[in-house]
């Protein structure tokens, strides 16, 4: 009886608690800074919207319902015998109907339009990023640049991104949530996610596929400069570091596996190191070399490009 006399205070005090630790939740999905992710946030609000078209007149049905024919409720017009309705029949296939035809017209729409694929339209020339996912950090090569880092990537602002992406190890998924949509890092392929930051920020990076152990702590940072100069200057900093990942050797030992591994920048990078990281996983194509002496001018990243095959699915 004593604890029945409490049961309203500690429910209210559980309600306040639970809004008070939910308001320390980042929503980062819902609070985009690049084009993608303004269209994703979009398509997420505006499938939500239509699917609360039938939810809410059911929940707000549910309890009148249960209102108007309580048992205390004499008036309430008793039909056990009533079986059917043609006005209900109707509104309840009429309505789901029509809002799936509408989400599946904006889903066709926009899967193509945000295909991850898909080069951004810009007047800008796109930053090459690769990406390789490790036990349990993240390798970024910027090939035009010829620096590395671990953990920590930039990019100018308005500036459209490629990021190509594999991994060396098991599979794992590439996110940035207010920039754009994940991607998968698989070995043995290359998959491709193009996206723009628009306003200037550190925004974070994080692996949204369980990988093992470290997989909780797999973060990163994306720093979207102010402008290009900025970019310049942070790529001038990275080629001031110590090491250097110009060996395979320097590859492996960074490979194994680590957790919570801090930020790194490599001066320097051995050319077609992301290739070398694909072939390896492809039976006699162990590197470069092998994949620039493949006939008719052949060339294996392209050929385990993903992004080939879901143009091709596209087209038929």
């Amino acid at each position: 009886m004593r604890l029945k006399k409490y049961n309203k205070s500690i429910g209210m005090l559980s309600l306040f608690a639970s809004t008070v630790m939910l308001s320390g939740c980042n929503t980062a999905l819902m609070d985009p800074k690049g084009a993608i992710g303004h269209e994703q946030r979009t398509l997420i609000l505006t499938a939500i919207g239509l699917m609360l078209i039938v939810v809410i007149p059911v929940i707000i049905m549910a309890f009148a319902f249960a209102w108007k024919y309580r048992a205390s409720n004499k008036d309430a017009k008793y039909s056990p015998n009533w079986s059917h309705s043609n006005k209900i029949e109707a509104v309840v296939w009429t309505v789901p109907i029509i809002i799936i035809a509408i989400l599946a017209t904006i889903t066709w729409k926009t899967t193509h339009a945000l295909d991850p694929f898909k080069p951004i339209a810009s007047d800008q020339k796109p930053l090459t990023i690769e990406v390789v996912a490790l036990d349990w950090k993240w390798l970024f090569i910027y090939p035009e640049q010829g620096i590395a880092t671990v953990n920590e990537i930039a990019i100018p602002k308005n500036v459209p991104v490629q990021f190509k992406v594999t991994s060396d190890t098991v599979m794992n998924s590439f996110f940035i949530p207010q920039l754009g949509g994940q991607i998968y890092a698989m070995a043995g392929m290359q998959t491709q996610l193009h996206l723009i930051a628009n306003e200037a920020g550190t925004y974070k990076g994080i692996s949204s596929n369980f990988s093992g152990r470290g997989f909780s702590g797999m973060k990163f940072n994306a720093i979207a400069t102010p402008n290009q100069q900025e970019f310049d200057n942070w790529v001038a900093k990275v080629k001031q570091a110590p090491n250097t990942l110009n060996s395979t050797d320097e590859f492996n030992k960074l490979a194994a596996p680590s957790e919570a591994h801090p930020v790194e920048y490599f001066s320097s990078v051995k050319s077609g190191l992301f290739q070398e990281v694909i072939g390896k996983f492809m039976g006699e194509m162990k590197s470069h070399k092998d994949i620039d002496a493949m006939p008719d001018g052949m060339d294996m990243s392209k050929g385990m490009d993903m992004g080939e095959h879901a143009k091709a699915g596209a087209e038929e």
